[in-house]
């Protein structure tokens, strides 16, 4: 997160003093002067008009391109000494320090960034006083989203050492990330080259982590839908009924997506999950996707209501 972000911000300042030299400067020229690609150029123009010297919406860049030409009508609107308002100061301020305190930020760039805070905080004045009696606190798996998104960004493989709740032990582990989302918690979802297959890990269960040189190469794969994980790592309550669900090895991965109250081993190599569902008929769902790697054991009324959507779905296939 902080590598491209930083990279693109100072590109765009870059851009902003470039074009102001260059009225009409043609789009091919520019794309090369900076070194990136004329999609990626139009793709900052499309943010600079967005961008101004104030966040209450005045004053914004009045710059548009044809295509081929680039063009900046009002430079000098906006080329005033820029005055932040107490609110705008304290807010510039209290970001800083939070971002400069992201374990993922290179340290060039937290020096760059506490240079540029401790000459806003003396222009600032008074108002630096009152962001000065605000924080804002990362949780503790702050360190590890940085490393996943720069991960990402980056396409390069990590190591982990993850706690895995279904067998009570932490394991070590090369994956490929493909994505973070959050439900709750904050997760990603990569491809695990200790399972060889897809795994959705949660970031507070990361013990630690390591940024490694080999590339990220996870193959193609169907990302799955969000409402679906949704539903799956929603969080449970102790009056939730209770339901028992049996998987063999190849499904396993239940014990991962869905909070439970037990996973007990049993002699195949599966699992006897234990867990509480505010909607148990939800997880007739589960039951379709195990096929014949899982079944529900207990409530009886879902486990017949289960097989019979089975036999139901296998009437449809054979029609």
């Amino acid at each position: 997160m902080a590598g491209n972000a930083i990279d693109q911000t100072r590109r765009m300042l870059s851009l902003v003093t470039y074009l102001r030299e260059r009225p009409g400067a043609r789009v091919a020229d520019v794309a090369r002067a900076f070194g990136i690609s004329e999609d990626e150029l139009i793709a900052d123009l499309d943010v600079l008009p967005l961008c101004g010297t104030s966040f209450r919406g005045g004053d914004l860049l009045d710059i548009d391109t044809d295509g081929e030409r680039i063009w900046w009508h009002n430079p000098d609107d906006v080329a005033e000494p820029l005055r932040l308002a107490a609110d705008e100061a304290t807010a510039l301020l209290v970001a800083a320090r939070a971002v400069a305190t992201l374990p993922g930020l290179r340290e060039g760039d937290r020096e760059a960034l506490l240079r540029a805070t401790a000459k806003l905080e003396a222009a600032a004045g008074e108002a630096a006083g009152a962001s000065s009696r605000l924080s804002v606190i990362f949780e503790s798996e702050g360190g590890v989203f940085a490393d996943v998104d720069r991960a990402i960004s980056e396409r390069r493989r990590l190591w982990l050492r993850y706690y895995s709740p279904a067998r009570d032990e932490i394991t070590e582990r090369e994956v490929d990330p493909i994505r973070l989302f959050a439900v709750g918690r904050t997760y990603m979802e990569a491809w695990c080259r200790l399972s060889e297959a897809r795994r959705t890990f949660r970031l507070d269960r990361v013990v630690e982590i390591k940024l490694l040189d080999e590339a990220s190469d996870p193959p193609p794969i169907e990302l799955r839908d969000l409402s679906e994980l949704s539903s799956a790592l929603v969080q449970t309550g102790a009056e939730d009924p209770e339901v028992v669900v049996e998987v063999g090895p190849g499904g396993r991965w239940v014990a991962e997506y869905y909070p439970h109250d037990s996973a007990d081993e049993l002699p195949d190599g599966g699992l006897r999950i234990t867990l509480r569902a505010p909607d148990p008929g939800s997880l007739r769902r589960l039951a379709l996707r195990l096929g014949r790697d899982g079944r529900i054991v207990s409530p009886q009324g879902l486990a017949d209501s289960a097989r019979d959507a089975a036999r139901q779905a296998l009437a449809a296939y054979g029609e």
